[in-house]
């Protein structure tokens, strides 16, 4: 792990140093507060600091706290003291420090103290980690992976608020798979989600960045194109029809011909209010599948 340690005291400073490398860390050693607070809001500065209470610049506590203020990922302070830390204990927790050693540190207690940092942090990333799964849970369908239905209505929403407030046109696609009942009555419903993936990745791949795509539900998918005129709307959805049609859906030993109706509505035409474009969309899309499917209504 990389450690900072900051001691203005040369020789404890070095026997610190040799102890933690000898233990398999990755030292960084300064020699004042101010370089000691530079460094740990560096964006890939260390996740761990043991820190001298008094130091020229900054001292220990008023660098603890303009790290924890300062950052958003966690490092784990411990103080470094001659101080008596039952007088100090409580200026030092209000200051957020994690640990205390006291002066001269006892090498044993020095690596129980890093295991117990190291612990916490290990922790700390898990949750981290949880909170972006829960996160992306909530957003993404999880067939697809692509945004969920409420995640795209949202995006369009938040969209066309924008647009009516830039007065910059916006362009909403319903794009809906044909016959997908009669694919998963007649391979079932695992080929149908296979379907599904591909045709939903084939969509993403030939869309731009700055263009969202989103499960609607179902065989449906809703894509909100930003400060779009219709014309653009209608070059996109046919790129889409394209490359769903481009080649079958293969899936075990079964191979199905897939074909995409995409219905456009667009703010020039029905104005900025959400309901009334997804009301537009659905209309366009009803009559693309009315005049034969595999096609593009405005």
């Amino acid at each position: 792990m990389k450690i900072l340690i900051a001691d203005d005291e040369p020789i404890s400073r070095r026997l610190l140093e040799g102890t933690l490398a000898r233990l398999g860390h990755e030292v960084i050693a300064v020699e004042d507060g101010t370089e000691a607070a530079r460094r740990l809001l560096e964006p890939d500065g260390p996740r761990m600091a043991i820190l001298d209470w008094m130091m020229p610049g900054r001292d220990g506590l008023a660098v603890c706290r303009e790290v924890r203020t300062g950052t958003t990922s966690y490092t784990y302070i411990i103080l470094l003291t001659s101080r008596d830390r039952r007088t100090n204990m409580m200026e030092a927790l209000d200051a957020e420090v994690d640990d205390f050693l006291t002066k001269p540190f006892d090498a044993v207690e020095l690596h129980a103290r890093l295991r117990s940092g190291e612990r916490l942090l290990a922790l700390q990333e898990r949750l981290l980690q949880v909170q972006e799964e829960l996160k992306h849970q909530a957003t993404h369908d999880p067939l697809t992976g692509l945004w969920n239905r409420g995640r795209i209505l949202d995006h369009l929403k938040r969209e066309a608020r924008r647009a009516e407030r830039e007065k910059t046109p916006l362009v909403a696609l319903l794009a809906d798979l044909d016959h997908f009942k009669q694919i998963n009555d007649n391979h079932g419903h695992i080929f149908g989600d296979a379907v599904l993936q591909q045709a939903g990745a084939r969509m993403r791949a030939v869309i731009r960045d700055y263009e969202a795509i989103g499960r609607y539900g179902g065989e449906e998918f809703l894509l909100v194109l930003s400060r779009a005129e219709a014309n653009v709307g209608c070059q996109v959805a046919e790129r889409l029809r394209a490359a769903v049609a481009a080649e079958p859906v293969r899936y075990s030993n079964v191979s199905v011909d897939v074909r995409v109706s995409v219905g456009l509505a667009s703010t020039s035409a029905v104005g900025f209010d959400p309901t009334s474009l997804m009301n537009a969309a659905d209309g366009a899309l009803y009559r693309a599948k009315q005049q034969g499917r595999n096609r593009v209504s405005e």
